[in-house]
Order: structure tokens, then C-alpha cells, then sequence
């Protein structure tokens, strides 16, 4: 049940992404749940992997790299065609992170809203 919370969550974030930057879109709700869904499964599985590949450029960059991965598999998954479009890498990166902000500010209010997770 908290797997399909954070996924409808992630939807609702991947659509705030997607009205207010440019670059950025989405082709439905149901489009933004396949979206975040897999992009959920994308970051669980390769995310991890591709930080400790580039072990030495997040020591070198103090972990800002991190962003950069977030970026291009943001992007990757929008090339999938499963109704996230992003338009280049520049979309993606700000993407990435807008995704990340609103996500864990939804998540915060959900979490406020329910006093079994406190």
C-alpha cells in the first residue's frame, strides 16, 4: 500500500513538473503513474549502481554529480515514450530536481496527514 502511495505521489509531482517547467510534459494522469512507476524502478535499480560507478567523480564533485544521474535518467525515462516527454538534458536536470522538491514536500504533507507514520 505505501508503494502505490509514493508512486500516485510521484505522479502528482512528475505533473507540477511538468505545468510549470518548460521542456517537460506529461500525457495524462495515467501517463504520469506509467512515468513515475517506472521511473521509481529505474532509480531504485540503476541508480544505485551508476553512483557507486562513479564513485570517483561524486568524491571529486562532493556528491553534486548526483545530480547530473538524476538528470539523464530523468531523461532516459522520457525517451521511453510511456508519457513523460522531455525535451534534452537542460529540461531533465531541472526536471530531476523539481521532481525531487515537490515529491518530498507532498510526501512531508501526506506524512503530516497521518499520524501512524509520524
Amino acid at each position: 500500500m505505501h508503494f502505490l502511495i509514493r508512486v500516485i505521489v510521484n505522479a502528482i509531482a512528475l505533473m507540477i513538473v511538468a505545468y510549470f517547467l518548460p521542456g517537460v510534459s506529461v500525457t495524462g494522469f495515467v501517463g504520469a503513474l506509467i512515468a513515475a512507476f517506472v521511473l521509481g524502478i529505474v532509480n531504485a535499480i540503476l541508480r544505485p549502481i551508476l553512483i557507486l560507478l562513479t564513485l570517483p567523480i561524486q568524491i571529486v564533485t562532493l556528491g553534486l554529480f548526483t545530480f547530473v544521474i538524476n538528470g539523464v535518467l530523468f531523461w532516459w525515462v522520457g525517451q521511453w515514450n510511456l508519457g513523460l516527454v522531455v525535451n534534452g538534458f537542460w529540461p531533465a536536470f531541472w526536471g530531476a530536481i523539481v521532481l525531487g522538491i515537490v515529491s518530498f514536500v507532498l510526501s512531508s504533507l501526506l506524512r503530516g496527514a497521518d499520524p501512524e507514520t509520524a
